[in-house]
């Protein structure tokens, strides 16, 4: 009875021993397959580019076609071809140092801003005016926001004057497109030559620019944009702009006071009126 039991448990040990042995022979040898098949496949595509591009399309496809359905909004596709926005980066390094700087000091996003740089050097290329300077008078009018208004009815980031200056939109599709930035700043610039050449000098077509040409004080106009543009320069240039000096503290005056007159004394009789001083103090 025991020889018997003893000799079935040393054939399922046996059985288990050579199943055991099988499967890893098999294993083995399936991993070395596997290793031959990607070393062949990847000499293939080496030797075969149109082998691999192909292979490369069809992995796409298949990626794309695990993709998530996008989640349904009310956004367009197309919206991007409404956005005034570019890359920094894709400035020449002049006009990206200028809408950076531009950027931290008005604390707008660079991207929209480069987009104005680059028109502003486009624009300037072409009318021979500075793209700084046309920067320069942005800054002080509106501070790059595109939907500012006056409360005489100047618009947009030059702030023209849009019921005087209507007829410059016509072509663009109405005087509602004073509030786009692109072309507000072409309608501004073709004012701001007209006032020059009035004037016959830069200063004095920022006096007719601003609406101050008959008046004897612009109320710093004119200095504010030409600081503006001298900063806007030494930031193209490479430098850092200069630090302007600090305003005069204006100390008040003081108020002269004057004592209140004394009652006059009365004299004895026969004697000499009695002279009294005025006593002023002045500090």
């Amino acid at each position: 009875m025991n020889k018997a039991f003893d000799a079935t448990a040393r054939g399922l040990r046996t059985f288990v021993s050579d199943v055991a042995d099988g499967f890893f022979e098999i294993t083995h040898n399936g991993f070395a397959l596997v290793g031959l098949a990607i070393v062949f496949a990847a000499l293939a595509l080496v030797a075969r580019p149109d082998l691999r591009q192909t292979g490369e399309e069809q992995l796409m496809g298949w990626l794309q076609s695990r993709k998530p359905a996008p989640e349904v909004t009310d956004l367009e596709p197309t919206a991007i071809e409404r956005t005034t926005a570019a890359s920094p980066g894709d400035l020449p390094k002049q006009q990206a140092a200028v809408a950076y700087w531009l950027s931290k000091k008005y604390s707008v996003a660079a991207e929209p801003l480069s987009v104005l740089v680059a028109e502003a050097y486009n624009i300037g290329k072409r009318t021979k005016l500075d793209p700084t300077l046309i920067l320069a008078i942005m800054a002080v009018e509106s501070s790059f926001n595109p939907f500012a208004q006056s409360q005489v009815g100047a618009q947009g980031l030059m702030q023209v004057m849009t019921r005087v200056h209507g007829d410059k939109y016509e072509s663009a599709g109405g005087t509602l497109t004073a509030f786009d930035p692109v072309t507000n700043m072409r309608v501004g610039v073709k004012v701001l030559q007209e006032c020059i050449s009035r004037a016959g000098s830069l200063e004095g077509g920022l006096r007719y620019y601003v609406g101050a040409a008959n008046l004897e004080d612009d109320g710093g106009y004119a200095s504010k944009v030409l600081a503006e543009h001298e900063r806007l320069l030494q930031v193209a240039n490479g430098r850092a702009p200069s630090v302007l000096p600090p305003r005069p503290t204006v100390r008040p005056q003081p108020i002269p006071i004057v004592a209140p007159t004394p009652a006059p004394i009365k004299a004895e009789e026969g004697s000499e009126p009695a002279k009294v001083a005025l006593l002023s103090a002045v500090s």
